[in-house]
């Protein structure tokens, strides 16, 4: 542009202005109650709603939490996905969204570290609260470990998804179920036996839940660090973030040397979990995403200590 240019420039009309252009009106007249005790509260109203509901609340509650582990890092931050329900009688309306998410700020607040026994207060207080007989909370989250390579003891961080669920009944208690997923690499023992050399891999998701018992005791066990092993001790080799030559070379030579299917991750899962005293029931899913076919291979097993016969 030379000096005897001009930029011309577009007039706009201003902002209010320009929503009324696009749909906005004023403001109509207001004949409703602006104060909380004068306005009518449809969800506390009190008749025959025709059935008990067995649980209503919220989902899909994202807020910062702190977590400990017993793997490096030993504290961090990360995102925890929550839900909060609580079951409702036939004759009340509903229940108050508000009053879930109220306490988790509250919590938040003070700082507080999702754990098991934070969170079986967390629902006592909740259904106090709610003035309701029970309540039940998940939360969801990215838990985040360190792991070395084989040889060159090189570090990073892999991660696991968490969660933890806790039902509050005053009759019965609590009720804490546990669930972590994490990935393992897998070989595939029918690969290696009809192969003249080498075999496929695949990498292997492994999910676990259980129900742990009254007994249980988060300040000497470590549940998340205890379902890892499960999955990984058992795999076909592990998954590490960092890896140099030497260390790849270690790593798919143990994969070679312990071949698995998906039915023998489910299996050999299951057995450790079946040797942890404080899980009462548990149940073992593994999904591999497969090397060398367009579909995944599955498995899954459940088994309940409880109903084992007594001698």
């Amino acid at each position: 542009m030379n000096n005897t240019e001009q930029v011309i420039k577009k007039t706009l009309p201003s902002k209010v202005e320009r929503h009324k252009l696009f749909g906005s009106v004023n403001p109509g007249p207001r004949t409703k109650p602006v104060e909380k005790e004068q306005m009518a509260d449809l969800q506390n109203s009190k008749k025959d709603f025709l059935f008990d509901i067995d649980a209503v609340g919220i989902a899909n509650v994202k807020n910062p939490i702190n977590i400990s582990s017993n793997i490096k890092p030993l504290n961090q931050t990360t995102i925890g996905t929550f839900s909060f329900t609580s079951r409702i009688d036939k004759d009340s309306k509903g229940t108050n969204m508000s009053r879930f998410t109220e306490q988790l700020n509250e919590y938040y607040l003070n700082n507080y570290t999702i754990d098991i026994e934070t969170l079986k207060i967390f629902t006592k207080d909740l259904a106090t609260r709610l003035n309701q007989q029970d309540a039940q909370m998940e939360v969801c989250f990215p838990w985040f470990f360190e792991r070395k390579g084989p040889s060159s003891e090189l570090a990073g961080l892999n991660h696991a998804n968490a969660s933890i669920r806790v039902d509050f009944d005053q009759e019965k208690g609590h009720h804490v179920e546990v669930s972590l997923s994490g990935t393992i690499t897998t070989l595939c023992p029918c690969s290696k036996e009809i192969s003249e050399y080498s075999a496929h891999n695949q990498r292997g998701i492994v999910t676990m839940t259980a129900n742990l018992s009254e007994e249980f005791d988060e300040r000497e066990i470590d549940w998340k660090e205890a379902l890892l092993e499960a999955a990984e001790s058992n795999a076909s080799a592990r998954i590490h973030p960092v890896l140099k030559r030497p260390d790849e070379k270690m790593v798919t030579e143990q994969a070679y040397e312990n071949p698995r299917f998906v039915e023998d991750i489910v299996r050999l899962v299951a057995a450790d979990l079946y040797e942890l005293p404080y899980v009462e029931k548990f149940s073992v899913y593994c999904k591999n995403e497969e090397s060398i076919h367009l579909h995944d291979a599955v498995a899954s097993l459940t088994y309940d200590k409880r109903q084992e016969a007594h001698v």
